[in-house]
């Protein structure tokens, strides 16, 4: 007998999903989510940025051009490196409305169609039209037009690209899931957060 169950890694990745987790997803979600972990602290850095700008306009009377314009970059910074981690943990908003009232199966069906024809389509494009966006201001050395605004315009544009990688690794792990709950393949393993449970459950 083969074991197939995955390294007992300490943090296992928890999803919000009945789709089962095969060897491949769940090395893809682990990393999308841990990039999306660390990532997560700069919304600190976005809070400690704005409360400075808000403090040196209305108590310095001294508004930051250089403030304002950073609280925006990592906010956009903070979003994109986090969009994964929503997909993984399938914490995103969802518009359709018919889809929670059909069957695992269906359901899976429905995603897999979608991640495949419509979604990852659209992920490629973008980062083939992002990655030379980003390129050109790196070339230019793009910075703010405001006098006193920040320099080096392409560490943010370069984000844009890795953002909506980390979005198409998830939804790639996604469809895979689907193609387990629906063909068997690629097989499923027991994670450790599997093994958890079941050892809860059996006291």
């Amino acid at each position: 007998m083969t074991d197939n169950k995955a390294p007992s890694e300490p943090s296992a990745i928890a999803t919000d999903t009945d789709l089962p987790t095969n060897r491949l997803c769940y090395w893809l979600d682990r990393f999308v989510v841990g990039v999306g972990s660390l990532s997560s602290w700069l919304w600190l850095a976005v809070l400690v940025v704005v409360l400075a700008n808000v403090f040196s306009r209305f108590v310095l009377s001294e508004g930051s051009i250089a403030l304002e314009e950073l609280s925006w970059h990592l906010f956009g910074i903070a979003l994109m490196l986090t969009l994964g981690y929503a997909v993984v943990r399938d914490d995103h908003v969802r518009v359709d409305v018919l889809r929670e009232k059909f069957s695992p199966r269906a359901q899976a069906w429905i995603d897999l169609v979608c991640i495949v024809l419509l979604a990852l389509p659209i992920i490629y494009l973008m980062v083939y039209v992002l990655i030379p966006y980003a390129y050109t201001a790196f070339q230019y050395d793009e910075r703010s037009q405001a006098p006193s605004g920040l320099p080096y315009r392409f560490i943010f544009k370069s984000v844009l690209p890795i953002g909506m990688t980390l979005v198409g690794i998830a939804l790639f792990s996604r469809a895979l899931r689907c193609c387990t709950l629906l063909f068997g393949f690629p097989r499923a393993i027991q994670t450790p957060d599997d093994d958890r449970h079941s050892g809860q459950s059996g006291h």
